[in-house]
C-alpha cells in the first residue's frame, strides 16, 4: 500500500521514488508525488524527510527534516 497524502483541497497523492542517473554520471534518487499509484510507490516517508504542502498550489513535496 503506497503512502498517501491528501491536501488542503481534498486531493489524494502517493508518494512514488525513481532512480535517474545526471549528465554527469551520478546516480540519484527522486521522490514525487502523483494522483495515482505506479510502479516505485513508497509505503513511507523516507527517514529524514518530512511531507509539505505547497501554498499556492496545494501540491505535497518532500523537505528535508
Amino acid at each position: 500500500m503506497a503512502y498517501s497524502y491528501t491536501n488542503s483541497k481534498k486531493v489524494t497523492y502517493y508518494l512514488h521514488y525513481k532512480d535517474v542517473t545526471l549528465r554527469g554520471g551520478r546516480k540519484q534518487r527522486i521522490y514525487f508525488f502523483a494522483r495515482d499509484e505506479r510502479d516505485g510507490s513508497l509505503d513511507a516517508v523516507p527517514a529524514g524527510y518530512k511531507v509539505m504542502e505547497t501554498q499556492r498550489t496545494g501540491m505535497p513535496v518532500l523537505k528535508k527534516a
